[in-house]
């Protein structure tokens, strides 16, 4: 009973921060002609309500598509639908047909933040609390810890409730997923994680690792026995799932190949916006885009995005535990996140959820991992005018996490997982002077974060130079990524987990 007690004041205190953020100006506010995210938010509301399916992905007089048009999967249209129905009860206004672009009230601003806590209270809180009571390793104390820091998490807060977006339905139903597969429940994992990337294409990030495992699970109980019907059933699982979301856009190949393009907008480039990745980065010192055509950088992106995510994959093929798959997923993020095509600031959440999963196992190193996320954001939180939510969050989180983890004496070879890689390689660190180092570094990292925090926020660029804060902020992120992405890998790659009890089942 106590700790339920706990778990409701984290929930409470998540919550909280959540609708404080959503009180401040949010994305796009009085900016025309676009306004911002919320208004595409609003507008795909006002197309699903007032156009028939059939047009919701189309070009029409009624469904201007450089006006926010759909580029998410179907499920998110059902949901911008369910939303409208209700818009239209409250205030037919808000959703009349052309006429309400750009639509601004308190009312329904309340009503849009509303939506967002409710898929919050609905979907993603719920599975928190589950994975931190129930599946994350420690006492009582460590998993109300890891509850409490995964609820005050700012980067989620911060995109979802002041850019203003739904990743916590996506990520909720990502979570679930996990949580299916932790407990066992391998169809009603595979059938929640179906519904995530019915939701959002970016779930993509985490769809080989729920892939090798399940298949790396089966190949342990035998492809010519249970492990064979175990693969039938997951399999007619998830096309089933995906036949019912997409079912009104199945009749017609046309329709169908209309959504897969405004899925992956393959023409738009390797990027636009500052992004903390390495194609961003590095067109800083050799101008990619332009001297390599569209197909080639699609080629490029892919080819190295399977490089990065291959050990791992393979790893957790040959060894399909619970805990390997969590790191895989860690992995599997952050590779997409760095490599891959089209890739947008907000994606580095999809690699946050699974550094929120390692907190009571790696808290230093997942700690630091969800600071630099939220930082590596900073010039869309910028241009949000989020700088004030931004820094309280932030600072709120890392100074809850490192004392309730005491994340920062955590940091020898053993309390890293490095041990069994020293050992491989034949390095040798004593113990003090290996975590001094590491200290130092991550304080160095943070003060030099919050240094380019505070130039972007106070200080005008050189004329010359206008994105200079952004580009800085990105590559500072960017290599703080690779490092995350390199120590991952090898505790994955080298270490035979002492903590993850779980068997195949």
């Amino acid at each position: 009973m106590e700790t339920w007690a706990v778990a409701s004041i984290c929930v409470l205190l998540g919550l909280t921060a959540r609708w404080t953020v959503s009180l401040n100006s949010y994305s796009g506010a009085s900016k025309a002609p676009m306004f911002g995210d919320y208004e595409a938010q609003r507008h795909w509301q006002e197309v699903t309500f007032n156009l028939p399916v059939r047009q919701w992905y189309f070009n029409t007089t009624d469904n201007d598509l450089k006006y926010w048009g759909l580029d998410y999967p179907p499920l998110t249209a059902f949901h911008s639908l369910l939303c409208a129905h209700i818009a239209n009860l409250i205030n037919p206004d808000w959703i009349e047909l052309h006429k309400s672009r750009g639509y601004e009230s308190p009312a329904h601003k309340f009503f849009m933040r509303a939506t967002v806590i409710f898929a919050d209270v609905l979907i993603y809180i719920p599975a928190v609390v589950v994975y931190c009571l129930y599946l994350a390793q420690g006492s009582s104390k460590t998993k109300s810890s890891a509850l409490l820091c995964i609820l005050l998490y700012p980067g989620l807060i911060l995109i979802d409730n002041g850019h203003f977006q739904y990743n916590s339905v996506s990520l909720g139903l990502a979570l679930w997923g996990v949580l299916g597969l932790g407990c066992g429940h391998d169809l009603l994992g595979s059938l929640a994680f179906t519904l995530a990337l019915s939701y959002k294409q970016m779930e993509l990030y985490h769809a080989l690792p729920f892939f090798w495992y399940l298949l790396g699970k089966c190949g342990k109980l035998g492809l010519t026995g249970k492990g064979l019907i175990l693969l039938v059933k997951i399999s007619l699982t998830v096309l089933v799932s995906f036949a019912l979301c997409w079912l009104p856009f199945l009749f017609d190949p046309q329709q169908t190949l209309q959504v897969i393009h405004r899925l992956f907008p393959m023409a738009r480039g390797l990027f636009e916006d500052k992004v903390a990745n390495v194609w961003c980065s590095l067109n800083i010192l050799v101008k990619i885009k332009t001297l390599l055509s569209v197909d080639t950088q699609i080629y490029l992106s892919f080819g190295t995005t399977l490089l990065a995510v291959l050990p791992s994959s393979i790893k957790l093929l040959m060894k399909p535990t619970f805990w390997q798959f969590r790191l895989a997923l860690m992995n599997s993020s952050l590779a997409f996140f760095l490599f891959s095509f089209q890739v947008h600031e907000k994606s580095i959440l999809l690699a946050a959820l699974p550094a929120c999963l390692l907190l009571n196992e790696l808290p230093l190193m997942s700690v630091w991992f969800l600071h630099t996320s939220t930082f590596s954001m900073l010039p869309l939180l910028l241009k949000d005018n989020l700088f004030q939510p931004y820094i309280i969050t932030s600072l709120g989180f890392i100074v809850f996490s490192l004392y309730l983890f005491s994340a920062v004496d955590r940091s020898s070879v053993d309390d890293l997982r490095l041990g069994p890689c020293c050992r491989l390689t034949g390095t040798n660190f004593l113990w003090f002077s290996f975590s001094t180092v590491v200290k130092l570094q991550f304080a160095l990292s943070v003060l030099t974060m919050a240094g380019l925090s505070f130039m972007s926020a106070a200080l005008e660029p050189p004329a010359k130079l206008p994105d200079l804060f952004p580009v800085l902020v990105s590559a500072c992120a960017c290599v703080h990524f690779l490092g995350f992405l390199l120590y991952f890998n090898l505790v994955q790659l080298t270490e035979s987990p002492r903590s993850d009890k779980k068997k195949i089942n």
